[in-house]
């Protein structure tokens, strides 16, 4: 069995300013715990980053960047995206492939856009996904609140069957790397 931990948008035009998500300074500590122990515990850990055409993820502004404070090293692996699904028209099954990944490990960002998107899509393509459920985070949406909407799809995602493989939601200090 062979995990990939995915971090997904985390970067510095959601993690601080107007579109700043909710906790996001704790749970920016808890990615880094979870990309630590993933590279101890010899996970490959894969950053994908959103991008537009306009606005605050443009492709290389400063808000596309990496969130300041996030533990990503050069060499670490980078997937480009345009989608809230990190799979549609990326590179990310290939890499995945080609790293005989068997399971996912998904924290990051928007909990309701991308990676709601992202965990479907790879239970679909037959991943197992462990969902660090105090480590993906979202706006208020003027229905319901970012804590409300998390735990909603916590509960949401952790429930569906019908891929065949099914995702776990653990906190991030219950996540050990491999995924058993």
């Amino acid at each position: 069995m062979t995990t990939a931990l995915l971090v997904i948008d985390m970067q510095q035009a959601l993690c601080s300013g107007e579109e700043e998500a909710f906790d996001i300074k704790d749970m920016l500590k808890r990615v880094n715990m979870l990309i630590a122990n993933a590279k101890i515990g010899g996970a490959s850990v894969i950053f994908i980053q959103h991008e537009e055409d306009e606005g605050s993820l443009v492709f290389g502004s400063d808000g596309w960047q990496l969130a300041q404070g996030l533990a990503a090293a050069d060499g670490d692996i980078r997937v480009r995206k345009t989608t809230p699904d990190a799979f549609h028209k990326t590179e990310l099954s290939e890499i995945l492939e080609r790293l005989e990944v068997t399971d996912l490990v998904v924290c990051g960002l928007q909990t309701d856009f991308c990676i709601d998107t992202t965990v479907r899509r790879a239970l679909a393509l037959g991943f197992p996904v462990t969902l660090a459920g105090d480590a993906h985070s979202t706006l208020d949406n003027g229905v319901l609140t970012a804590a409300q909407i998390i735990a909603h799809h916590n509960r949401t995602l952790s429930n569906i069957s019908s891929f065949g493989p099914r995702a776990r939601v653990k906190a991030a200090a219950e996540i050990r790397f491999p995924v058993a």
